[in-house]
């Protein structure tokens, strides 16, 4: 395995609005992709679905923070017109049909596509999932481009970790990372929590962070 400290140099960095580094790999270089395309794409929607944890909030930040894209208020009623032209974003999109129905997104669909604006729609499950009875609505979903996140693979998630520690300026070793990396789960949001811990437990003992410190945190013995 390469070592992290040389891994995270092959990655692409995309600032988010958090102030986070984005890391651009194969698991979710297709959605980076459509998101550099905007705002040429090919219909007024673009959605993006992945496992939880694998960075598909983080990715609708750097939309955010390329396109000006604000979070879609499907509560009020949509008007077309220059106030929609803008970007969009709905971050769990089923949730948002269990809470308003989707005739509302189907209006509010309707009016951001006639005031030539655009929607980011983010779920777990792709369109063809979300179990839409509405034939408008589901026509509309049907024609949106879509793009999949996987779940990170060993080299994105180790530089991660490695980022993630650089960012508590703390240095580990690649033993450390390589021992970590097949026992943790499999998410972003898995590899903040682990590094939390690492941190609050070296701290607290005032040592370094090492196999036998992780061995420890990751319940390992």
């Amino acid at each position: 395995m390469t070592a992290p400290e040389q891994l995270i140099l092959e990655f692409e960095h995309r600032s988010a609005l958090s102030g986070e580094d984005f890391l651009v790999a194969e698991p979710n270089r297709r959605a980076v992709d459509w998101i550099d395309r905007w705002p040429e794409w090919p219909g007024p929607a673009l959605c993006v679905h992945g496992p939880e944890g694998c960075g598909k909030t983080h990715l609708a930040a750097v939309f955010g923070e390329a396109s000006g894209a604000k979070p879609a208020d499907l509560g009020a009623q949509p008007v077309p017109g220059p106030a929609l032209a803008g970007a969009w974003i709905i971050d769990g999109v089923r949730g948002a049909l269990a809470r308003y129905g989707e005739e509302r997104l189907l209006h509010f669909y309707n009016a951001v596509a006639e005031s030539g604006g655009s929607m980011l729609l983010i779920d777990r499950e792709p369109p063809a999932r979300w179990m839409v009875a509405l034939p408008d609505l589901r026509s509309r979903l049907n024609a949106a481009s879509v793009a999949e996140i996987e779940a990170p693979d060993d080299g994105l998630l180790a530089a991660v970790l490695v980022k993630l520690l650089a960012d508590r300026q703390l240095k580990v070793s690649t033993a450390v990372v390589e021992y970590v990396l097949p026992r943790m789960e499999r998410s972003f949001a898995a590899a903040g929590k682990l590094v939390a811990r690492l941190d609050r437990l070296a701290l607290a003992e005032r040592r370094e962070i090492t196999v036998p410190l992780a061995r420890r945190v990751l319940g390992d013995g």
